[in-house]
């Protein structure tokens, strides 16, 4: 069985009825994986996709989103956010300029700005639950795949949580 969407186009499930889809979209200079899934096709609506490809169409604003969340986060020296940015610096040292599009003084600051964004999951089964619907991963170096940040968002695209793939 399939499932077809204007924006996903056919969806066909695998073997054990999971529906998974992947595109790599353009999104300012980088280039951003963005994946759809969900363990049983059965749980997936209509509802779902429309809601997963506004928020794809919408990746700027939940980026900003996403960055500001990480920002209110600051004030809590025990923070993902700041447990984060500490570790950088810690494994990085003076090299982690290299990775800073901007240098203001501002370190905490200049690396939320500076952090990319590697990849949205989309976890169309979720629609209406309350586990995450979408999951963004930030990565300050693209190379170190274990330093990333996690930004967990529910279906309205309200940022949830902000953890560490730790």
């Amino acid at each position: 069985m399939a499932i077809e969407h204007d924006y996903f186009g056919l969806l066909e499930s695998g073997p054990d009825g999971s529906i998974f889809w992947s595109e790599v979209v353009d999104f300012g200079d980088q280039r951003v994986t963005v994946d759809l899934t969900a363990p049983d096709q059965d749980d997936v609506s209509i509802d779902a996709l429309d809601v997963a490809a506004a928020m794809i169409a919408a990746l700027e604003s939940i980026d900003l989103r996403a960055r500001n969340a990480m920002v209110s986060e600051l004030d809590d020296r025990t923070s993902e956010v700041t447990e984060f940015i500490l570790q950088q610096q810690e494994i990085l040292g003076e090299d982690i300029e290299d990775f800073l599009v901007d240098v203001s003084g501002d370190t905490h600051m200049d690396v939320i700005r500076s952090l990319q964004l590697m990849s949205m999951t989309i976890l169309a089964d979720e629609h209406g639950g309350k586990d995450p619907f979408a999951v963004l991963e930030y990565a300050l170096d693209p190379d170190s795949t274990d330093d990333v940040l996690l930004v967990n968002l529910d279906v309205s695209g309200a940022v949830q949580s902000v953890t560490s793939a730790d």
